[in-house]
């Protein structure tokens, strides 16, 4: 993370609190400090990082003391304190990959067990940011280094505590950024590193497992089966894409020449098959029913435009689903030991 992004300091500011409900009132009916494992969590060593300054997509964010209360909202966010033993006292509740209906995927439920604490409240966002719930938890931060936060968002949640936006791009936020950022904003910088090193041995030792993989050149993508005539490409400033393109895959020439689109998502038109020449294998979601994955690949095989593309004419296609695998794709702290070599093992297999 480069130091215009992230500046810890000596800077000292104080963030205007305009909601009465993040008042740290002890007798607020709120879930208690033990969410944050703050026994796990506090040292003199984090709280030494403070006061810490943040640089994000809509300005800075000033942290003055070590968060005892953390919340997070959007995706993944809230697996970097649970990999660094801090439960927060809310995140969002996951509504999709979730294969039990408990608001949570697999990974964050077993660390949750390993940490001992409390289940955090789980923010319904699927409407809208529920700006009530986060502030009935009195946090001390709100961390959303990867999320789709909008400035009116931002500066609704920063009225309830600092809040840590994403740093470029709407849903751009790389893996490493994000542990990066949300990390230094706990006071542990150096933790954070640690835990990147430590993923990037797993992902290194899961390819050392699927060596096949290695420069083969993948693109993520999503075809409608209701209208073949354009193909959906995450480009490389997906977290998804550029997870791969980061770690021992290559760079198809769609994903180059698109390598200045300013958006994560785009619609390259079908009537250009040679646009996706040299692409190994797409990485679709697709349908829990192998049946009806087999049925949307036969339907594309067929099509006289779709048909042209050799990934696609060879059954090179790996369907992922709907359930936690699938969302592993979006590769956080906690998922890539739980699923990374199943993740590799599906890529390999599109491939023979």
């Amino acid at each position: 993370m480069t130091t215009r992004r992230i500046v810890a300091g000596l800077a000292v500011a104080a963030l205007s609190m305009g909601l009465t409900a993040c008042s740290s009132d002890e007798d607020a009916e709120t879930p208690t400090a033990e969410n944050s494992s703050n026994e796990n969590s506090g040292s003199s060593d984090s709280a030494d990082a403070f006061p810490v300054t943040i640089e994000h997509a809509f300005g800075e964010t000033i942290i003055e003391e070590e968060p005892v209360r953390v919340a997070t909202i959007a995706w993944n966010n809230h697996e970097v304190p649970l990999a660094l033993g801090i439960v927060p006292v809310g995140m969002e509740k996951v509504t999709w990959g979730d294969d039990d209906d408990n608001g949570m995927l697999p990974w964050v439920e077993d660390a949750l067990t390993e940490l001992g604490g409390e289940t955090p409240v789980l923010f319904d966002a699927t409407d809208s940011i529920p700006f009530d719930t986060i502030a009935d938890t009195n946090p001390d931060v709100i961390l959303a280094a990867y999320s789709g936060l909008t400035q009116e968002d931002y500066d609704m949640l920063s009225q309830i505590a600092p809040t840590v936006a994403y740093p470029d791009l709407a849903w751009g936020t790389s893996l490493e950024e994000m542990i990066e950022i949300n990390s230094t904003a706990l006071g542990k910088a150096e933790e954070g590193e640690a835990l990147i090193e430590e993923l990037h041995g797993e992902i290194e030792a899961a390819l050392d497992n699927h060596e096949s993989l290695r420069g083969t050149k993948p693109v993520f993508a999503f075809i409608d089966n209701s209208d073949m005539s354009k193909i959906g490409v995450y480009t490389e400033l997906d977290p998804r894409q550029s997870f791969l393109l980061d770690n021992g895959f290559d760079t198809a020439s769609i994903l180059k020449e698109n390598a200045d689109a300013e958006t994560f998502y785009i619609e390259v038109s079908a009537e250009n098959p040679e646009a996706f020449e040299d692409v190994d294998f797409f990485i679709t979601y697709g349908s829990d029913d192998d049946a009806e994955n087999q049925a949307s690949l036969e339907a594309w095989q067929n099509d006289p435009l779709l048909s042209r593309i050799p990934a696609i004419a060879n059954g090179n296609v790996v369907f992922l689903g709907n359930g936690p695998l699938a969302a592993a794709a979006n590769s956080s702290p906690l998922s890539i030991a739980w699923g990374i070599d199943d993740y590799f093992a599906l890529f390999e297999e599109a491939l023979n």
